[in-house]
């Protein structure tokens, strides 16, 4: 089922921090420990026996308590992780030093971008990540089409698809390449500040992907106000600033921020409530249903376990739930899966990821952040139905 690896629990964590560029100082204060203490345990003098000391130092890391514990996921297949060098050869090539490279017809590469994002709102998340080397390649030698829209939403959807399977720092740069396409229009630029706020949050950022967002959202809202702007640009700039209201309120969560979330989503409601969006061409799913799931989010982020529970059994009974894109549910019943635990219901815990599974596998198998809940999950006696099958799925063991 799966091998496990001789090296030390302790060296492990070591390389992995080290790859992180963090101190054996830093590591210790995010962890709420002494220096003394992370260097005991990367010179095995001091053993890691509990999962939940574990499972902090990887989500500090940023990386599935799997690797620290030397198991190896075989979902997590050979073709997504070329996928990533793939993607950072594409990044380090630009495009335009391929001087023998022919440009992508504009229609050909509007129709690869469109495919991108259909794959990943289905939540076909190894099909993007093998589509990302070429699809950057052709964005970065066509840069200049139709104002930069096709590169930054290509980026956009690289950077998402990399935030999800725990890739911070390339998730990052992909998103800062967003930015840099967006030039001075203020929608493409909201929506690479997206990404930007999503990037910098994986990546243990909150307050400067709270600053980004604020920002960016700020711009669009009053934007949306002008007279002279039509209702088609009105309804991009109130879904988008929108969208940044939620990241925000996300990243002020993450910074131990109640009060300021609570405003952040009290700002996106009244947002929610003006905007009128007949499609979505940036894929923001945004409206009132987006921000309640949003305060779901936030509930657990404050450790309002029951708070959380309460509106999640109330909120997926609304018949906007069903219209979300299987990517945007997926990620939020792994949400939901967080909230039940925390609750000390592990079988609520366990029917959310079960049911995260059957809307967007992906989820549940190739993000680190689901098998953290999963492999706590499996350690439950009995684990709740389904979970031993998705911890065997996913290479876990109990």
């Amino acid at each position: 089922m799966t091998g496990r690896s001789e090296v030390p629990i302790g060296r492990r964590v070591a390389q992995w921090r080290m790859r992180r560029r963090m101190t054996q100082q830093g590591l210790a204060d995010r962890l709420g420990k002494s220096k003394s203490w992370v260097d005991k345990v990367e010179r095995g003098a001091r053993r890691l026996d509990r999962f939940s000391v574990i499972q902090a130092i990887a989500e500090v890391l940023r990386i599935d308590p799997a690797v620290l514990l030397g198991q190896h996921s075989p979902s997590v297949g050979a073709d997504v992780r070329d996928g990533f060098d793939g993607v950072r050869a594409a990044l380090a090539r630009y495009g335009v030093f391929e001087a023998s490279a022919c440009q992508v017809p504009v229609a050909e590469l509007r129709r690869r971008v469109g495919h991108a994002w259909l794959s990943f709102q289905h939540g076909q998340y190894a099909q993007v990540v093998r589509a990302l080397p070429g699809l950057l390649d052709a964005v970065q030698l066509s840069s200049g089409s139709e104002h930069g829209e096709l590169p930054v939403q290509a980026y956009r959807v690289a950077s998402s698809v990399l935030v999800k399977l725990g890739e911070a720092d390339l998730g990052w740069l992909t998103a800062d390449r967003a930015v840099a396409a967006a030039g001075e229009d203020a929608v493409l630029a909201g929506t690479a500040a997206i990404s930007i706020g999503q990037a910098l949050r994986l990546a243990g950022r909150q307050r400067l992907a709270l600053a980004a967002t604020v920002a960016a959202a700020q711009r669009l809202t009053s934007a949306a106000t002008r007279p002279e702007v039509s209702s088609g640009r009105r309804a991009q700039e109130l879904a988008v600033g929108g969208t940044l209201l939620l990241q925000a309120a996300l990243a002020a969560a993450g910074c131990g921020d109640p009060g300021q979330a609570g405003v952040l989503l009290d700002q996106a409601a009244a947002v929610a409530s003006r905007a009128e969006v007949a499609d979505d061409p940036y894929g923001t799913s945004f409206g009132p249903v987006a921000v309640e799931l949003a305060r779901v989010v936030v509930a657990v982020e404050r450790g309002a376990a029951a708070e959380a529970v309460g509106r999640h059994e109330l909120l997926i009974r609304r018949d906007g739930w069903r219209r979300l894109s299987a990517e945007y549910r997926g990620a939020y019943l792994v949400d939901a899966a967080r909230a039940y635990l925390l609750h000390g219901d592990l079988a609520g815990a366990g029917r959310m990821l079960v049911a995260a599974d059957g809307v967007a596998p992906a989820e549940v198998r190739l993000r680190p952040s689901a098998h953290t809940l999963l492999a706590e999950l499996a350690r439950g006696r009995p684990a709740p139905p389904g979970v031993t099958r998705l911890a065997t799925l996913v290479g876990l063991t109990r």
